[in-house]
């Protein structure tokens, strides 16, 4: 009991600060195949919003569900990508890089309002973009 009270006291007047990663993906392990696969999801997803199976609500608002979290995984793993893999002489080759990460983001925000299946597409070609970028850098 005593121990519990001096425990409970401590940790009152110690408190430990947040502990953080220093980066998303340690060890420089990088890889494009997240984005891609959240794509091609989304893509299947706003198809499948058009497909005459899928009337009930249930289906409808799970089918929407998925879709806007893969749209979102895309800019997560882009951003990911920009912020923690692309380095400056990756601009010097790729002076447009920057421009290309944004477009995708914003299109992967279209994709996640939308059920056109051309949104998926649209965003789908910007990560395919992306990734061709990250392994020229790869390659050297």
């Amino acid at each position: 009991m005593i121990l519990d009270r001096l425990l409970s006291l401590s940790d009152r007047l110690l408190r430990a600060a947040p502990a953080a990663a220093h980066c998303d993906i340690p060890c420089g392990i990088y890889v494009t195949e997240p984005a891609e696969t959240a794509a091609t999801t989304v893509i299947k997803m706003q198809e499948l919003l058009h497909d005459p199976t899928h009337t009930s609500a249930h289906d409808i608002a799970r089918i929407t569900a998925v879709k806007e979290d893969y749209a979102e995984r895309i800019k997560r793993e882009v951003l990911v990508l920009w912020t923690d893999y692309f380095k400056p002489e990756h601009l010097e080759r790729y002076p447009d890089l920057h421009t290309k990460v944004w477009e995708t983001c914003k299109l992967a925000g279209a994709a996640k309002k939308s059920t056109d299946p051309a949104t998926g597409e649209q965003v789908a070609a910007a990560v395919k973009e992306i990734a061709g970028i990250f392994h020229a850098t790869k390659a050297g």
